[in-house]
Parts: structure tokens; C-alpha cells; sequence
């Protein structure tokens, strides 16, 4: 039987590696894996459709689909504003990742908190929710008026995740934006504000800051979580030695798992670093299970870390 990844997602506030044709596998703060890359990576198809060429997708890039495919997902997607009819309501959101650094954002509301976590986003609020349309040109006036991103690099994210502040701080600097928000004048009619709630995310990336939980009246996820990742020490909070942003054909990664955030799987490795697996670059690859025990190598290239101010690399839209 053939698994071949198709990316790492949060069903239910929890980290999942996605398998083509539909099969999950849920992962453990503190269990250890390990897998191989076998043969070429593959084009993951669009719309739910396979690609009739199976074409080769280079392995770096962060979408794992050939030109073509990725032409028709772009067609149909929210995003470029390719289905602006979509008659399901929305939601602004402003989403933080670290000291000063956030962005806004909207998602469709059935899919609630999914989006924030997808994005690595340690903490966020929600503004308003009304029509596509209206949710679109709100948040277009939040970032220009408020000067904040709609986009954020993830290696801008890694960066600040080493050094997060205490939760009175990340739910203050979200308040105070919210604060500001909230009163612009422009605001699409048919968007109806939220009042503030800032929502934690810290326990279901299994950062050890989340063992002493947030204050009164936040809304935190998942206590079981919580009790599953304390005692894994300070590491746990984020921190990492580098980066893998590529696989190869018969390349390694084995570690235990001590964090994860959006796309990240932060596994601590047997020479003692913390690496972190951009799991986006193991999308179409096929991955065979591998002895993950003690002295397991990791055989895949491994990048340093950038600085906090650093990165060109783009995120999606929202």
C-alpha cells in the first residue's frame, strides 16, 4: 500500500498527516516517528481531482502541483477571488504570531478556528462576519488604515516562535488592535463586528508556555493536550536549530515530536537539535515508515534558521 503524503492538517485542534485517498494518521506530542522519501515527488492534482499526468513537482516548491494543476485550483479558489458569489458567511480575523507581528485575515465561518491554526497563528481574535464581499473589503481597509499584513512569511513566523511573551502580553497586543479596528469608519455595512475574545492556540501546539493556560475567560484548546506535552522542557516552546525545506529521494527524518504550528513539525533529533519539517515539502511524496529509535539519522538537507526581520518566502492569502 502506497502513502504518499497530502499535508499536515488540525481536524478537531489537533496536529494530522493526510494520506492520498483519504487516510489520516493523528500525532502525539512525545511519540517518535520516522519516515523515508521513496521515488520522485508528485503532482497532488486540483479540486479533489488527481493529475492525469502525474507529473514531477520540483522539491522545494511549497505547492506541490505541476503548472496546470495549479492553474485550475487558483480558477476556483476564494483567494483570487474566483468564486465571489459564494454565499456562505465569513469572517475578519486578526491572527498573532509573535511580539509585533500580526496580520488579518478572513475564513468561512463553518470552518470556525481550522484557518488560524493551519497558519501557525499562536493566538487571534475575530472582528466581524458578514458576505464574502463585505468581509473582503474590510479587511482590505484594516490593512491599510491599521497598517497590518494580510500575508506573513513563515520563516517569519519560525523565527519569533523561539522567543514567544506571556499570554497577558499576546492577548494585550490583540486587544489593542482590536480596540482600534473596531472604530475605523468605512467598515462594509453588511459586516457586523464581534465583540473581543482572544483565543489561545498555545496547547495545541504543544509550546510548554501553555502548561501554566491562560488567564480567566480566554478560550483555550485542549487540556489533554496540555498534560501531554508537560515535561518536555524549554525546547517545547518553539525553539529550533533549523530548518528542512526539502526532501530527497531515500532522504530521513526521525525524531520525536515536541511541537507543531500550522504547516511545522518541530522534532527534536538524535544529535540533540530541534529541527523544524516544513511538512508543505512533504506533500506529494511517497513515505515509508523507518526505524525512528535512538541514533536515527536525519539524511535530508537542513537549513539555518532566519532572523526574525528576515525571509522573502510568502504565505497564502488567508
Amino acid at each position: 500500500m502506497e502513502w504518499r503524503c497530502a499535508g499536515l492538517g488540525w481536524p478537531g485542534g489537533g496536529p494530522v498527516l493526510r494520506w492520498a485517498g483519504g487516510r489520516s494518521s493523528a500525532l502525539a506530542y512525545g511519540r517518535v516517528i520516522g519516515f523515508r522519501a521513496v521515488g520522485e515527488r508528485r503532482c497532488v492534482g486540483a479540486r479533489g481531482n488527481p493529475c492525469p499526468l502525474r507529473a514531477v513537482v520540483p522539491a522545494r516548491a511549497t505547492q506541490a502541483r505541476c503548472p496546470e494543476c495549479a492553474r485550475l485550483d487558483r480558477a476556483f479558489s476564494v483567494a483570487a477571488d474566483g468564486v465571489p458569489d459564494d454565499p456562505r458567511p465569513y469572517r475578519v480575523y486578526l491572527a498573532w504570531f509573535g511580539a509585533g507581528l500580526l496580520k488579518v485575515g478572513i475564513t468561512a465561518e463553518e470552518r470556525d478556528a481550522v484557518r488560524l491554526l493551519e497558519q501557525g497563528a499562536v493566538a487571534f481574535c475575530w472582528l466581524g462576519r458578514g458576505p464574502l464581499m463585505a468581509a473582503r473589503r474590510t479587511e482590505e481597509l484594516l490593512r491599510a488604515a491599521l497598517g497590518v499584513p494580510d500575508r506573513v512569511p513563515y520563516a517569519r513566523k519560525r523565527a519569533v516562535r523561539g522567543a514567544l511573551p506571556g499570554w497577558a502580553e499576546r492577548a494585550r497586543e490583540l486587544e489593542g488592535l482590536y480596540r482600534r479596528a473596531v472604530v475605523l469608519e468605512g467598515w462594509a455595512e453588511a459586516l457586523e463586528r464581534v465583540e473581543f475574545e482572544a483565543v489561545d492556540h498555545s496547547a495545541a501546539f504543544g509550546l510548554a508556555e501553555a502548561a501554566s493556560g491562560p488567564g480567566e475567560g480566554v478560550r483555550g484548546l485542549g487540556e489533554g493536550v496540555q498534560a501531554a506535552v508537560s515535561g518536555l522542557g524549554e525546547r517545547a516552546r518553539g525553539a529550533a536549530d533549523g530548518v528542512v525545506r526539502e526532501v530527497v529521494d531515500g532522504g530521513v527524518l526521525a525524531g520525536r515530536l515536541v511541537a507543531a504550528a500550522g504547516p511545522d513539525l518541530h522534532l527534536a533529533v538524535a544529535d540533540g537539535r530541534v529541527l523544524v519539517v516544513d511538512t508543505r515539502v512533504l506533500v506529494g511524496w511517497e513515505l515509508a515508515g523507518v526505524d525512528a529509535g535512538p541514533g536515527a539519522e536525519v539524511t535530508v538537507p537542513v537549513e539555518a534558521l532566519v532572523s526574525a526581520g528576515g525571509g522573502s518566502e510568502q504565505d497564502g492569502l488567508f
